[in-house]
């Protein structure tokens, strides 16, 4: 039995053993967004010493959760990837930012991360809440950066980037974050304007369990 362990019969209890430490969720959430060089996620998780990043890394291959793997040419370049394992825990990602969106302090613009409030916040949300009718592919150019999300039949699925999305969105992270807690699209303009279809635009609304005022 790993010291570490907390030796209960839990399922709880169980998943903390292998992603309770420190940095170790937060490292699966950076490879929940795909793969990765040790310098994204040096880059992506600042305040994190490069030997403990190396230890967790270590210890999640160990576990069967992360495995490293050569991308083809022209990258050509080692990364870090989830396992079908590892990918498990983009379920347990989800609901775990769902939970703690309302314990973030008010987001400020150029200091949120835009496939944080993308995929961590937005994308959580709407996959706890879109019903199995639901189909949305979306654009998010926020700050510069373009992110993606699709649903399919209320799942967040991998986006298929060459067709045309369903919706656009165009501003900035933070007020995505504010649209996840309740604000009024009309209220976040200039910072963030949606375009597309208007039955998109409906569905949206009433996917987000917060409730996009109309």
């Amino acid at each position: 039995m790993s010291n570490k362990s907390y030796d209960q019969y839990c399922g709880i209890a169980a998943a903390l053993d292998v992603v309770g430490d420190r940095w170790t969720i937060l490292i699966l959430r950076e490879l929940s967004f795909g793969p990765q060089r040790f310098t994204d996620l040096r880059a992506g998780l600042p305040g994190i010493a490069s030997n403990l990043l190396s230890e967790r890394l270590r210890s999640l291959e160990e576990d069967g959760l992360v495995h490293q793997q050569e991308l083809p040419a022209p990258a050509a370049r080692m990364v870090y990837a989830l396992t079908a394992e590892g990918r498990r825990i983009h379920p347990v990602l989800r609901s775990l930012a769902a939970f703690g969106l309302p314990f973030l302090d008010e987001p400020v613009d150029g200091r949120v991360r835009p496939r944080m409030a993308v995929f961590g916040s937005l994308g959580a949300l709407l996959s706890q809440n879109a019903g199995p009718e639901v189909d949305l592919r979306m654009r998010f150019d926020l700050d510069g950066d373009t992110c993606w999300l699709e649903l399919r039949h209320g799942e967040v699925v991998r986006p298929d980037k060459d067709a045309v999305p369903d919706l656009v969105f165009s501003g900035t992270a933070a007020a995505v974050i504010q649209l996840c807690r309740g604000a009024d699209l009309a209220d976040l303009a200039p910072r963030l304007v949606v375009t597309g279809d208007a039955a998109a635009l409906a569905t949206f609304r009433r996917s987000l369990p917060v409730g996009v005022p109309a």
